[in-house]
């Protein structure tokens, strides 16, 4: 996955001229805060240089992983098209930039950030889209701002910067300013699973109807030391691998969300977890069903349509598990 033209001109033009050696050391710093999970009480875009790091580092990966929730979103939930948009956490604006492109009929959008750095950046790169852009300070912890309910509320990698005692209240929070759907991003990591399942636990005590990943609304059936994430190839540009120390065109940014709507979803198939394994005339699966069971099942040609399905089918993916039965 790569990011829209607009908002990659965008970037390079704002990375334009910018000195190598310092934004290579600051996206060190800025990658070990974020693998430390650290919260030390420290923005960890506190200032431009880190802003910057983080658009040649970061950026394309976190898009990838929120654009790829959404692109799940809008295959569960195809008549859900939203018009307004809250965002917590905004960064500099990564998800108003994967809404825009998925649902193109967005018209306005308030954003939340707490950095002034990372704040002003988005600022800049939201310049490009023709969307009511309203953006704001805000630290969802001590002082959740107060807004009109959107039809599309998002955090995208912002819990992991939170105890995780705070999670279930603050989905609590965000689901009150939901009018449609909230859509959770974090890491996908055994601690963002965690969370994400909290967040997920919440959402269900307060009624929330499931969209995805889950194909059901029972507890989630993974037990760890296992753990449900997925995973979104993101292409790198030449500042990105310059800063990145990186040789290959690619990376792998692994990651895990939450969606749930207002409105009932009618929930079918199954949700792949892991990457198929495929042999001649056969597909392995490891899939989350509607019935609320996590198994593993060999599809063969003898399933006609749904072996080409299996075939086809990528780490994530939503298949159309109950063609077996027909």
């Amino acid at each position: 996955m790569e990011l829209p033209a607009l908002l990659r001109t965008a970037v390079d033009r704002m990375l334009e001229n910018q000195p190598l050696a310092p934004l290579m050391k600051a996206q060190e710093r800025l990658s070990k805060r974020y693998r430390g999970e650290v919260r030390d009480g420290t923005l960890h875009l506190s200032d431009d240089l880190a802003a910057k790091a983080y658009l040649a580092a970061r950026l394309p990966a976190t898009f990838a992983a929120v654009r790829s929730a959404m692109e799940s979103v809008a295959e569960i939930a195809s008549d859900f098209t939203p018009n307004s948009l809250i965002d917590l956490g905004a960064g500099p604006g990564t998800a108003l930039w994967a809404a825009s492109d998925c649902w193109p009929d967005l018209e306005k959008a308030t954003l939340v950030e707490a950095s002034p750095a990372i704040r002003s950046v988005g600022q800049e790169l939201a310049k490009a889209l023709s969307i009511d852009c309203q953006w704001q300070a805000g630290d969802i912890v001590k002082q959740m701002p107060d807004f009109a309910p959107a039809d599309l509320v998002t955090l995208a990698y912002v819990l992991d910067e939170l105890p995780i005692d705070a999670v279930a209240n603050i989905t609590q929070k965000l689901w009150a300013m939901t009018a449609g759907t909230i859509i959770i991003i974090e890491p996908g990591t055994p601690a963002g699973w965690q969370r994400i399942v909290t967040a997920r636990q919440a959402l269900l005590a307060a009624g929330a109807h499931l969209i995805a990943p889950c194909p059901h609304q029972q507890d989630c059936p993974i037990v760890s030391p296992d753990w449900c994430h997925f995973s979104r190839r993101v292409a790198r540009s030449k500042v990105h691998k310059q800063v990145k120390h990186g040789d290959v065109p690619w990376e792998d940014e692994k990651y895990i969300f939450i969606a749930a709507s207002r409105q009932p979803v009618e929930l079918s198939g199954a949700r792949v977890l892991s990457p198929p394994r495929l042999a001649s005339g056969m597909a392995r699966l490891k899939l989350c069903r509607t019935d609320g069971r996590v198994e593993e099942t060999t599809i063969s040609r003898r399933d006609g349509d749904l072996f080409k399905a299996a075939r086809r089918a990528d780490w994530g993916d939503h298949i159309d598990w109950d063609a077996r039965s027909r």
